[in-house]
């Protein structure tokens, strides 16, 4: 997800550094970058001049005080609240004052994130999609405390990288997208644990019975088993609404290592 929103970014003309811990990890994201961007200019999608002068905006770093200059900062971390608070911590103390920090989270409040701040009213949630490139929503996501100046930098932010912004106006634990889908794949996944169906009868039933451009089953090996799991988790914690409680299955195919695309079985091979 990052280096995804640090592509778009760059393309649409922002100054990128790109932040993670390990040169390894930076590694990967650019080459993952660099990879997406020369598919679209084979497909004609992007000039060639503009993808190089876009992976030449981005900029590559493990040392999070090169934050200390940015106008906005985007947070992709694992969905952990004890993470995600350490991190906002730390930014806060090196960000200038007029700066915004946004989070990527599909399902933590932010208004537990920006309490971990000195300047609740500078934090803001920016929730894209993956494959960022591709997926044309972000989520705006209001904490308790966001001003309504937060919340127009993030929507000219998000909207000059090309996405069409909702707002979520209270940010309850995931807000209006995940408590969505998750409430879908949870109970898809029910159904196939349970025998009722396969994984592709159950897909195409969401898709040619709701239209649905992908089935949630599907949807949930694109975004990753380990990532829904933690997603829903999170929802079923906060909200302790049985509708959100993850089956058994989803946790022991993680457990299995089986979280999707990304290791190459989920509900589906891959």
């Amino acid at each position: 997800m990052g280096s995804g929103i640090a592509q778009v970014s760059a393309q649409a003309g922002w100054e990128v550094v790109l932040r993670d811990v390990t040169e390894g990890a930076l590694a990967r994201g650019k080459g993952g970058i660099e990879a997406s961007y020369e598919k679209f200019v084979s497909k004609g999608k992007l000039a060639a001049a503009d993808a190089e002068q876009a992976l030449a905006r981005i900029t590559t770093t493990t040392d999070l005080e090169a934050a200390a200059d940015a106008d906005i900062v985007v947070e992709a971390v694992f969905e952990r609240i004890d993470v995600k608070r350490e991190i906002f911590t730390n930014l806060d103390k090196l960000v200038k004052d007029e700066a915004v920090l946004a989070s990527n989270t599909s399902a933590i409040p932010i208004t537990k994130i920006a309490a971990a701040t000195g300047r609740p009213e500078r934090v803001v949630g920016t929730h894209f999609f993956s494959p960022v490139p591709m997926m044309q929503l972000c989520e705006l996501v209001r904490g308790y405390k966001t001003s309504d100046e937060t919340l127009a930098t993030a929507r000219a932010f998000a909207e000059s990288v090309g996405k069409t912004c909702i707002v979520v106006n209270r940010d309850v634990a995931g807000f209006v997208t995940t408590r969505l889908i998750s409430a879908l794949v949870v109970e898809a996944a029910k159904l196939y644990e349970s025998g009722v169906a396969s994984a592709e009868d159950i897909d195409t039933a969401c898709k040619l019975g709701f239209g649905h451009a992908m089935g949630p089953l599907a949807t949930a090996d694109l975004t990753g088993v380990d990532i829904l799991l933690h997603a829903t988790d999170n929802i079923y914690t906060e909200s302790q609404d049985e509708k959100f409680a993850p089956p058994e299955v989803m946790r022991r195919m993680v457990d299995a290592g089986d979280i999707g695309r990304k290791s190459g079985q989920g509900f589906y091979e891959h």
